[in-house]
């Protein structure tokens, strides 16, 4: 099979050219449940923040997507004091299976120099400072980006809940119920996860969860919640809880150990961990990195703090060629100072 790049950095970002007037620039991250903007003056480093609604198409829509990205931009620049004339740019990463809707709804209500680009690239950008390195989300859902130093761009996973979404709280969730069911029909070891599975889902009995799963049916969002009791139980001792986590670590690691061969990364680069699902700590993380060394033994493994829609802004300097005027560091504890 012939294979290329799932996705591809937009032009703008992939070939920048420095433009040392710009000023100002606008970073919005776009959620199933929120969307928060942002706009930094490069003088003195001050930010701005905006707040809308939903901005997931695949949750509300390419319209009210589109609404909630631009509510949320505008109250940002009008927080600067600013028009959107006076921005260097402007980059938005959204949430979504896909983004082109979107992204056209976007450029005939603005301008075409407003970037719109998957999340996953945002979510690079703040794992790397937007250089060469690689991104993996464990979260509700998972998926990994990376991009080589010859500006190389690789995807994988990202596939959603029906056919990925590997190593992620909607997967710990599935599999906790699988392994609910195997216990309760004798052909799985057991488990705690039965009965805690249960009680949280307010279920008298393991059948009676498995045909509320197809009846109501549950969403990824409330399948993923379970995912810190399965930490709990793998803390306490419970041994099918903690082989989940190395089951999801070995298939989160070979989508990682992928971008890195397809973007040709070597020696040290930034491997960043965002999400919710790293929180479970070294039962995840620990296997994990072993895997991803035994292809990359120099990568710098870490967890990511800085806020996401700080990888837009790195995203949108890096569209200026002034990814140099942005220290990842600094940016981060602005943004944590206010509460982004």
């Amino acid at each position: 099979m012939k294979r290329t790049s799932l996705l591809e950095l937009p032009a703008a970002l992939a070939r920048s050219q420095p433009r040392t007037e710009a000023r100002y620039l606008l970073g919005v991250d776009g959620g199933a449940t929120k969307t928060l903007a942002a706009v930094i003056d490069l003088e003195d480093l001050g930010i701005h923040l905006g707040h809308g609604g939903p901005s997931n198409e695949d949750t509300v829509g390419a319209e009210a997507a589109v609404g909630a990205l631009l509510a949320a931009a505008d109250e940002a620049m009008a927080a600067a004091g600013i028009s959107s004339e006076r921005l260097g740019a402007a980059v938005l990463a959204i949430a979504g299976t896909d983004t082109e809707s979107v992204a056209a709804h976007v450029r005939a209500a603005r301008t075409d120099a407003w970037l719109v680009v998957n999340d996953v690239v945002g979510a690079w950008a703040t794992a790397t400072g937007a250089g060469p390195g690689v991104a993996a989300i464990s979260g509700t859902g998972s998926n990994v980006f990376g991009v080589g130093r010859d500006g190389n761009a690789w995807r994988a996973g990202g596939w959603g809940h029906v056919l990925g979404d590997e190593g992620s709280g909607y997967w710990l969730g599935v599999q906790s119920i699988k392994a609910a069911l195997r216990d309760r029909e004798g052909s799985g070891p057991e488990t705690t996860l039965s009965e805690t599975v249960t009680e949280f889902f307010g279920m008298p009995s393991v059948e009676a969860l498995a045909s509320y799963v197809y009846s109501k049916p549950l969403s990824k969002a409330e399948i993923a919640a379970f995912a810190p009791e399965v930490s709990r139980l793998a803390e306490a001792g419970d041994e099918v809880a903690g082989e989940l986590y190395l089951i999801g670590a070995r298939e989160l690691a070979s989508q990682i150990t992928a971008v890195i061969e397809h973007t040709r990364l070597e020696g040290a680069f930034p491997l960043g961990l965002i999400g919710s699902g790293f929180r479970a700590g070294p039962r995840f993380v620990e296997p994990l990195t072993a895997l991803v060394r035994e292809k990359a033994p120099e990568a710098i493994v870490g967890r990511v703090e800085m806020a996401p829609v700080g990888g837009t802004l790195l995203l949108a300097a890096r569209a200026c060629g002034l990814i140099a005027d942005l220290a990842p560091f600094e940016l981060a504890a602005r943004l944590a100072a206010l509460g982004g």
